[in-house]
């Protein structure tokens, strides 16, 4: 990691990472399942992610279809993690602690296929 921050940020940002990516997949998902589907991934993104989109229900609009609510949820959570997250760390300049679980995950896959 080219910055050196407290453990604690990167894991509060892996882990909101991991709910902003789980709620997009759940979206994903919905484009082939229905919600109340019986396939096992699809009941696991409901489960995992309704209690989240319960949450933010009151701040939800009700235009919104509700396949889309969950990419509304993960753009909180984007919000949250590209502008809040920096600003409250003290920096002033977005991209100093712009996605770390991405940037890991990219790393990873250059080292898989080869590329510097």
């Amino acid at each position: 990691m080219s910055a050196n921050f407290h453990p604690l940020v990167y894991l509060i940002d892996y882990v909101m990472g991991v709910i902003m990516w789980t709620l997009i997949g759940r979206v994903a998902m919905n484009i082939f399942q229905k919600e109340d589907s019986s396939f096992f991934f699809m009941r696991v993104f409901v489960k995992l992610t309704d209690p989240l989109i319960n949450m933010f229900k009151l701040i939800t609009p009700s235009f919104i279809v509700r396949p889309l609510v969950p990419l509304y949820v993960a753009w909180f959570f984007y919000m949250f993690r590209f502008y809040l997250f920096p600003y409250l760390l003290g920096y002033s300049v977005m991209g100093m602690l712009s996605f770390p679980l991405e940037s890991e995950i990219a790393i990873q896959i250059y080292q898989i296929f080869g590329k510097n």
